[in-house]
C-alpha cells in the first residue's frame, strides 16, 4: 500500500527520511559522523556513509 501511494517501497522510504534527518544533524549539531551513525541503528559507521554516498552522491563530510 506505502508503495502505491508513493511510490516507494518501505525501505526506501524509511532511508529517506534518515538521510533526511542525518542530513539536518550533520549542519546543526557538532557530532561526529560515528555517533550519528550510531544514532540511527548502525553497527559500523562505513555502513552508514555507504548509503548517505549512495542517496546524495557525496561522503557525510563531504555533505557537512
Amino acid at each position: 500500500m506505502l508503495r502505491s501511494l508513493t511510490g516507494l517501497t518501505a525501505q526506501q522510504q524509511i532511508h529517506e527520511k534518515m538521510i533526511e534527518k542525518a542530513k539536518e544533524m550533520l549542519t546543526t549539531t557538532n557530532m561526529s559522523v560515528s555517533e550519528i551513525a550510531y544514532r540511527f541503528g548502525f553497527e559500523y559507521p562505513q555502513s552508514f556513509n555507504k548509503l548517505f554516498k549512495n542517496k546524495t552522491n557525496q561522503t557525510p563530510l563531504q555533505y557537512r
